[in-house]
């Protein structure tokens, strides 16, 4: 099934995956708009994946924002036909299930990235979106 422009849609884009809707079509790529979230993006540097070393920056990632807008490769935008969950609801689920994940394991990596995850959700998702 084709993707247009005005399709509900899920999108991969840096480590995270979310829902949106398709604003414009651009060659290769389409600019989505955020509507909710199905994976929070994971934390670390993707190009060392679970590496916690001294040479090594360990990024804090935040969850696109609630209509923030996304430039997306075709390759990974999906027709979505469910219901699209509420923003805010979806980001608490999706952080709850990176949570679980990282508690299953016990690696420095996994410590280093739950730690970023709790701070993102007591000093930014907190502020912004669990009100």
């Amino acid at each position: 099934m084709a993707v247009a422009v005005g399709d509900i849609v899920r999108a991969h884009y840096n480590s995270g995956v979310y829902i949106g809707k398709v604003e414009e079509d651009r060659d290769d790529r389409f600019l989505v708009k955020v509507l909710a979230v199905i994976k929070h993006p994971m934390q670390g540097d993707l190009h060392h994946p679970g590496v916690v070393d001294d040479g090594v920056f360990f990024h804090e990632r935040k969850a696109l924002a609630h209509y923030e807008k996304m430039n997306v490769a075709k390759a990974v935008v999906y027709p979505y036909d469910d219901v699209v969950p509420e923003y805010r609801e979806s980001l608490q689920s999706a952080l709850s299930t990176m949570k679980a994940k990282l508690h299953e394991k016990d690696t420095e990596f996994s410590k280093e990235a739950l730690k970023r995850l709790i701070n993102l959700e007591e000093t930014y998702y907190h502020k912004s979106y669990y009100k």
